[in-house]
């Protein structure tokens, strides 16, 4: 086994050398990429292309994969990948498929992936087709250092707290509504409570876990006191102190943890003339778990 794990932000993220994507990998590589994933929450391969029924295969490492809701973008022949593209079937710009996890700014977009479903993903993973010649990055937080940059009283105050998740009708962020537009009946119902801290399943680590996407409100009090608890939350997410982003090139594939370790948002600030195209599992998690006082 010749892995090297070569750490790339302080916050999150590290790039793995010595894998072939394309290869089966045994037990020990897969124990390997397991460790690598819970220190350091995004796992980057470069510039290995791979096909729609590649990434399933290496996908699958990492446990059971699920279908996304958004079934206008699903694969053809792989209904476990969905197309991320900003390009029509007519090559015109599609402003909701290119607006599907990311924004303008990404203060406006920080979400985790499957947030509004009763069990979220446990993890996503992302490969680059096309990418414009300059931006179009993708943005991760690491929300374990925002819960813990918080001031004590405030953490005190949202711990056992829960908040709702909605996508489709009823969305509080217009931005997410936008992208949900190509939803079908039952992806426009997809709604979900979850804790407002989340325990990381695996590490044992507490982290926000309401994200200014896909959160609607907080239960249980007052409307205006919903409003303030998710205003300085997601200012802690927003904190750059708690950030590292990716560069894509062609054949790059991204790995990153959905269950209260990090979150993401792409940057919608490349030439709309150009194309931005990517395949993505989802691989299966399950339901969260509230940190107690």
């Amino acid at each position: 086994m010749n892995i090297r794990i070569t750490k790339l932000g302080e916050a999150c993220g590290a790039e793995v050398t010595g894998v072939e994507l394309k290869a089966p990998l045994s037990s020990e590589v897969v124990a390997a990429l397991d460790d690598a994933f819970l220190a350091h929450g995004v796992l980057v391969f470069r510039e290995q292309p791979l096909s729609a029924s590649e990434l399933v295969r290496f996908s699958r490492h990492f446990g059971e994969l699920q279908a996304h809701v958004q079934r206008a973008y699903q694969h053809p022949e792989e209904p476990e990948v969905v197309v991320m593209t900003n390009r029509k079937q007519d090559g015109t710009f599609d402003d909701v498929g290119a607006r599907r996890g990311a924004v303008e700014n990404p203060r406006d977009g920080w979400h985790s992936d499957l947030s509004y479903d009763d069990k979220p993903g446990k993890a996503t993973l992302l490969h680059a087709l096309e990418v414009p010649s300059r931006g179009g990055n993708t943005c991760f937080a690491n929300v374990h250092a925002a819960y813990e940059s918080l001031p004590a009283a405030l953490q005190a105050e949202v711990v056992g707290l829960q908040a709702e998740f909605r996508l489709g009708t009823g969305m509080r962020s217009p931005l997410g509504a936008k992208a949900a537009e190509n939803l079908d009946e039952a992806g426009r119902r997809s709604v979900a409570v979850h804790p407002i801290v989340n325990v990381h399943p695996e590490t044992g680590r507490a982290g926000i876990y309401v994200n200014p996407l896909i959160t609607s409100h907080v239960l249980g009090v007052s409307a205006q006191r919903s409003e303030t608890l998710l205003k300085r939350l997601f200012e802690a997410i927003d904190d750059p102190r708690h950030h590292w982003e990716h560069r894509w090139t062609v054949g790059d594939t991204l790995m990153w943890d959905n269950r209260g370790g990090t979150m993401h948002c792409g940057r919608l600030d490349y030439p709309r003339t150009e194309a931005r195209r990517f395949i993505r599992t989802t691989v299966r998690g399950g339901p969260t778990r509230a940190l107690r006082a």
